[in-house]
């Protein structure tokens, strides 16, 4: 990927007001204001076979493994990152820098004759002040802390991944959520970044206290999970030069009203790039954190923690010249299972992923993926290859 890509592809996740290489700058009065955005639309063809797997019985919200049976899905969807239209605004007042971001995400997928029913999101609404000698607060909704590098590095983040077969008619698809690492999704919070220190920084911030499901235990147990405060946390250090790199490691722990324990879960990951080839390495553990999105399937029906783990290798290539990347990629998401579960052992959902991704210009790219997912509960298993192509333009 190159580095015009790769800092739109970070402007429309994180959309900090200070993003470098921003959309459209407008300067209004002590203001800059700066409009930037994704469109991306792919075709789509997903053959699902196996038994009917999926974390709440195959429903539109599942990973969407397999349905039971063999069939196979044609849609036109969005992939990983949604529609987004961003407006972040900027400026310098009594020695802060103050900036604030908004953004909106429809959906590019219709699935029913006669009514435009794409869902929307509103992913971003967040304020920020600061200054380069001590660092910056965030106030509002944006990305969490724990796990967003691993998104953030995942070579599915320009195209499609897992979850097109069901998918069809939500804003975006799975990318490798669910196959390699939990989703860091969009969280209210409170948060404090540290100034940039020769390429370290941190992060450090109070967010939302979410619910708790338990989907696979007995397929309609919610518990109530709001009241606690969630910590999070993460730490990077950077680097550039010949061979350049990132490391990081982040981090997050929630009381679970009604539970016998604690939500918690650590990661660590790196990135290094040399002479095109790039290498990616990830690696997560939690209990009561369950598996796809945070606090999903955490606990059993007798409000015990469950343990899982997430992890994904992902290796790239530029080609020199034509700008074209090429990448494949594998990751897993476990999660055990307690005495007290019907399934046994472990639930466990896999993927390989192999894709190009072609600049045509500098702001357009095509994208080419095949992925194949397999998913296994006790002795049941299902699968998912989906081959997808499309277009994502940055702006």
């Amino acid at each position: 990927m190159n580095n015009t890509i790769k800092l739109a592809v970070a402007a429309a996740l994180v959309a900090a007001a200070s993003t470098a290489n921003a959309g459209i700058s407008i300067p209004a009065g002590d203001w800059t204001l700066d409009i930037g955005g994704v469109v991306n639309a792919y075709y789509t063809s997903t053959r699902t076979s196996g038994a009917p797997i999926g974390l709440g019985g195959c429903s539109s919200n599942d990973l969407g493994v397999s349905c039971g049976g063999t069939k196979t899905n044609a849609n036109i969807t969005t992939g990983l990152l949604p529609n987004y239209l961003s407006v972040s605004g900027k400026t310098r007042q009594n020695d802060l820098d103050v900036a604030f971001t908004i953004s909106i995400n429809p959906g590019a997928s219709t699935v029913s004759s006669g009514k435009q029913s794409a869902q929307q999101e509103n992913r971003q609404a967040f304020l920020t002040f600061g200054d380069a000698s001590w660092g910056s607060i965030k106030l509002g909704k944006d990305l969490g802390i724990y796990a967003s590098d691993a998104i953030l590095n995942d070579m599915t983040l320009l195209g499609v991944g897992s979850g097109a077969g069901l998918l069809a008619g939500n804003t975006t698809t799975l990318g490798r959520i669910g196959t390699g690492f939990m989703y860091a999704d969009w969280k209210s919070q409170i948060a404090y970044s540290t100034p940039n220190f020769n390429g370290f920084n941190a992060t450090v911030g109070l967010t939302q206290g979410w619910n708790a499901t338990d989907l696979i235990g007995s397929g309609s147990n919610t518990q109530r999970a709001g009241s606690s405060t969630a910590y999070e946390g993460k730490a990077a250090y950077a680097w550039t030069g010949d061979v350049a790199g990132k490391v990081w490691v982040s981090g997050i722990t929630q009381k679970v009203e009604g539970m016998n324990d604690r939500a918690e879960a650590a990661d660590i990951g790196a990135n290094v790039s040399v002479a095109g080839f790039s290498l990616t390495g990830y690696y997560s553990k939690g209990s009561g954190m369950g598996t796809t999105v945070q606090l999903r399937d955490g606990f059993d029906t007798s409000k015990n923690a469950r343990d899982s783990e997430d992890y994904y290798v992902q290796a790239t290539y530029t080609v020199p010249g034509a700008g074209t990347k090429l990448g494949a990629s594998y990751g897993e998401s476990k999660l055990d299972a307690n005495a007290s579960d019907s399934f046994t052992n472990e639930y466990k959902n896999e993927m390989w992923t192999v894709g190009a991704y072609h600049p045509l210009t500098k702001h357009l790219n095509l994208v080419a993926e095949y992925s194949d997912v397999k998913s296994r509960i006790s002795a049941l298993e299902g699968t998912s290859k989906t081959i997808s192509l499309g277009g994502i333009l940055f702006f």
